[in-house]
């Protein structure tokens, strides 16, 4: 028999509720298969249960879960998104604090517990090609990983303060020459710190199917007075569209929407495709995911930034093989808009400013 702990959520109110037990396992099957059919049928339960379930649910939370669109399937909405990274966070969160917890019961002795994969503290600016390996990866390239998505100067302060050994970052390396590099040089130190190669990317306008409305720059939203869903202060993104703003000298108040805040790709992106944004910044990879339009606005370098004595430890060499590896570069190829040249690659933080020369 195997025993293991339990991660259980509650909605605060007079009696707090607790979530029904079915309810992560279905948006986790929706996110995957893009089709609530699809998503009953391997989690066991019923259409109608799961649908009246959903529908529960938005009317508590006020706010949906997962958007249907007829004959496009299902897909989870900026909330159903922020939710499943908070279950997926807490989870490894869990894992870490209680890793003896979970396991078979037997007759084995206490003292013979088998091994354990390294595990690595990673905070870091929310990208794709993370999260898919952050769901494990076969065979002896697994790595545990307790990944917290966050802006990207807020990882990096993250990795200098010593709670995390990992920190994720990107920055420009084409379509914006000029960019100010120097704000992700604050929390690293030439001497102590280390840059890992990881992916390079392209981020540009998300748009909704067809462009319609013709857009090809922050200024066409501007000035056709577009609805904009913007990234969380602090994140790479965020400082990419202000400093873009800020060399078309538009003011932040031109754009409408611009306070209007989402902290994943993925849920920029599902807004656009629920029709709460006309356009909003970040990844082809997803865009394309929720079937958008996309106009390339800048290609860019994501970091993996770590101590330098860490580059000799168990945790990190593992790392950096797996970046190495071809099951990464089937990960990342499968991403629009996503390369994995060079990852894995050890550089010194002069390659922040190198890579604006790229």
């Amino acid at each position: 028999m195997k025993i293991s702990p339990s991660l259980v959520w509650k909605l605060e109110g007079d009696a707090d509720e607790t979530l029904d037990a079915r309810l992560m396992p279905l948006l986790r099957a929706i996110a995957t298969s893009r089709s609530l059919s699809a998503a009953t049928s391997e989690c066991g339960i019923s259409y109608r249960s799961a649908w009246g379930m959903l529908r529960d649910y938005q009317r508590k939370l006020g706010e949906p879960l997962v958007l249907l669109e007829r004959g496009r399937g299902a897909r989870l909405s900026p909330s159903g998104e922020v939710l499943m990274d908070l279950d997926n966070t807490a989870k490894r969160r869990l894992a870490r604090l209680l890793p003896g917890l979970a396991g078979e019961v037997s007759s084995t002795p206490s003292g013979e517990d088998r091994p354990q994969a390294p595990l690595l503290r990673i905070a870091a600016s929310h990208d794709l090609a993370l999260a898919e390996i952050a769901n494990g990866l076969p065979g002896a390239l697994i790595l545990r990983l307790e990944l917290s998505f966050m802006g990207s100067l807020h990882a990096l302060k993250e990795l200098a303060e010593g709670r995390a050994d990992v920190a994720g970052f990107h920055v420009p390396i084409s379509g914006r020459p000029g960019w100010d590099r120097t704000v992700f040089l604050r929390d690293l130190r030439e001497r102590r710190d280390r840059l890992i190669r990881f992916v390079d990317r392209d981020q540009g306008l998300i748009l909704s199917r067809g462009n319609r409305s013709k857009v090809v720059s922050l200024r066409d939203i501007a000035e056709q007075g577009l609805r904009f869903i913007n990234r969380q202060r602090g994140s790479g993104t965020r400082l990419l569209v202000d400093q873009m703003l800020a060399d078309d000298k538009i003011r932040q108040s031109d754009i409408k929407g611009y306070g209007k805040e989402e902290f994943t790709h993925r849920a920029v992106a599902a807004t656009v495709a629920s029709g709460g944004a006309d356009a909003g910044f970040g990844l082809r990879a997803a865009a394309a995911e929720y079937r958008l339009a996309f106009v390339p606005l800048v290609r860019e370098r994501y970091f993996l930034a770590v101590r330098a004595k860490a580059l000799e430890t168990a945790e990190v060499a593992r790392m950096i093989e797996m970046l190495r590896s071809p099951a990464f570069a089937k990960i990342v190829h499968k991403l629009p808009g996503y390369t994995a040249e060079a990852a894995g690659t050890i550089c010194g933080i002069d390659a922040i400013a190198a890579a604006g020369k790229g």
